[in-house]
């Protein structure tokens, strides 16, 4: 059982997925803690996968290449993998806008709590983004509870015997399953903390989704999110 296993899922970062790999892990060599990255490709169309092999060798970073099914069900993988083998589950992004150096800040505080939640600071956004962001919020605030400020910052550590639970309330398609899992932390009454963390525009590459697209996605997790917390009600009172 290791401490904390990383999720890591990729897109098309080729151009800068082999800085972020060597930054963590030799930053969580630092700390005397037994980990494992878990690094889930997600169909990349890129040379990413060639990238990545060149980590094969290493037993401190598990390769997955898989078709490609989008962020929040790659996501998802990660977790009921990661969930089984650590006893913490800290989730990334491979993109480099919120530094391995952050991690340690995370976990010093971890101990009183089921979960720490990153709050991205210095976040420049275009404007379509930032309705999205609040709107994702609020949609927390009005069908779960308040407890969590950033509900989509991937960059949270959560305690597996925790999120094992939630993940069953959590359908493998779920587009967006932070701002579900963020919901229902608050509705079950965890132990949260949010921490700020500092974020940086990505350096390289593009966002996946954009535009109409995003709107469109956008709307599919709103109808996500609310099902998931009615369907949920019965789990959450028993």
């Amino acid at each position: 059982m290791y401490d904390v296993e990383i999720v890591m899922p990729v897109y098309n970062e080729a151009a800068c997925i082999n800085e972020v790999l060597d930054d963590w892990i030799r930053e969580l060599d630092l700390f005397g803690i037994s980990y494992r990255l878990l690094v889930l490709n997600d169909g990349s169309r890129d040379n990413t996968a060639e990238v990545l092999a060149r980590y094969h060798k290493n037993p401190k970073v598990e390769i997955i290449n898989k078709q490609n099914s989008g962020h929040g069900p790659t996501i998802l993988q990660g977790y009921h993998i990661a969930a089984q083998e650590a006893s913490w589950v800290l989730q990334v992004d491979s993109d480099n806008e919120i530094k391995a150096g952050h991690f340690i800040t995370l976990w010093r505080a971890r101990k009183k709590y089921d979960a720490v939640i990153g709050i991205r600071t210095n976040r420049r956004q275009p404007l379509s983004r930032k309705i999205i962001s609040l709107f994702s919020r609020l949609v927390v605030l009005l069908f779960y509870e308040s407890g969590i400020d950033d509900v989509n910052c991937p960059f949270r550590l959560m305690r597996s015997e925790v999120l094992k639970d939630i993940l069953k309330k959590i359908p493998d398609n779920t587009f967006a399953p932070n701002v579900a899992i963020s919901g229902l932390l608050a509705l079950t009454k965890a132990r949260i903390l949010n921490m700020a963390v500092p974020h940086s525009n990505r350096q390289t590459g593009e966002v996946s989704i954009k535009r109409w697209r995003l709107a469109k996605a956008s709307m599919r997790s709103f109808l996500q999110i609310v099902k998931i917390r009615y369907s949920t009600i019965p789990l959450i009172s028993d």
